[in-house]
């Protein structure tokens, strides 16, 4: 029992079947059973279209369903399907296993550094009055630097409206 596809292009049609194993996908087939339109809802009572009564009859002959046609047979009740179970699936690879160590060894590094980061201060906190103090000279100096820094940029612009005025007599000239 499998699905034999149809449809156009991009626009796939299946028509449940039971064939022989060695015929070819979309080939001859035994018997059609249902159809499945996956491009439906799920929610759609003609997404799965199912004939019971003959599903039955092949499961009991010994017939096997697909993975997919037996997850239809499931949820239509006919025949139980055994839940799968790959745990090593959700295992992330050894590159992502080799990039979670080294981010756990970066925190753990920055850890002890914020640990030693907060004992140091404690015991020198007589340096940090001394930083307070000489803070006020930088602060001054800093106030002087986005005044000169004004200066640059009003000279930035006027070296290039001088060249874009040179540029325009070349082409004048040219």
């Amino acid at each position: 029992m499998r699905l034999s596809r149809g449809g156009a292009k991009k626009r796939p049609y299946y028509k449940i079947v039971v064939a022989d194993e060695r015929a070819p996908r979309d080939g001859k087939y035994l018997e059609q059973i249902g159809t499945y339109n996956p491009l439906l809802g799920k929610d759609d009572p003609d997404r799965v279209k199912l004939n019971e009564d003959r599903a039955r009859y092949w499961v009991g002959v010994g017939a096997q369903p697909s993975d997919r046609v037996a997850r239809f047979l499931d949820a239509a009740g006919i025949q139980e399907r055994a839940a799968r179970n790959n745990p090593q699936k959700a295992e992330p690879g050894e590159k992502a296993k080799e990039r979670a160590e080294e981010r756990a060894s970066k925190a753990a590094e920055a850890e002890e550094a914020a640990k030693a980061a907060a004992e140091a201060p404690a015991e020198e906190a007589p340096t940090e009055e001394a930083a307070a103090d000489e803070a006020p000279s930088e602060d001054a100096a800093a106030e002087d630097a986005p005044a000169e820094g004004e200066g640059a940029a009003a000279e930035a612009a006027e070296t290039a409206d001088g060249a874009e005025e040179a540029a325009g007599e070349e082409k004048a000239e040219g």
